[in-house]
């Protein structure tokens, strides 16, 4: 990459657009956590269910959870974000949720941090989160 104040190549513009380009996946939902060889079917369930259709209000529980995540973190294209420090890569963020479920997206470049505070937020709520790239249950044994 070009240091400061140095022109950027097309590689070093290209290799920053896919970045941004790039996501991390979560899902998270309501109800009993399940066994990790079973979340992952749960998971393409519950995602039939409410995202292959019309998609319904989510649920109080999960719109708790979406208003925690914009109370930590801006919303994608909030004019306050002056810096550009929105974790997400769509928004409205609530547009993510449908009736138990909600199913999202975060900047690549940022996931390892973020996608573990929304597995323990999560958690914290009694919601389920399952990470779509590792296939299992989060937070893991070995996360904080």
């Amino acid at each position: 990459m070009a240091r400061l104040g140095e022109a950027m190549t097309v590689h070093d513009r290209l290799a920053a657009a896919y970045s941004l380009l790039m996501s991390y996946d979560l899902a998270v939902w309501e109800g009993d956590r399940p066994d990790e060889s079973d979340a992952a079917q749960v998971f393409r369930t519950l995602y039939e269910r409410y995202f292959d259709g019309a998609g319904s209000p989510p649920t109080q529980a999960i719109r708790a959870y979406v208003e925690s995540l914009l109370d930590r973190w801006y919303e994608l294209g909030d004019p306050r974000d002056v810096d550009d420090t929105s974790p997400w890569s769509d928004g409205p963020l609530m547009n993510n949720a449908s009736g138990p479920i909600m199913y999202f997206a975060m900047r690549y470049s940022m996931a390892d941090e973020i996608s573990a505070a929304c597995a323990q937020m999560a958690a914290e709520r009694g919601l389920v989160c399952f990470d779509v790239q590792w296939n299992q249950l989060r937070p893991t044994t070995d996360e904080p």
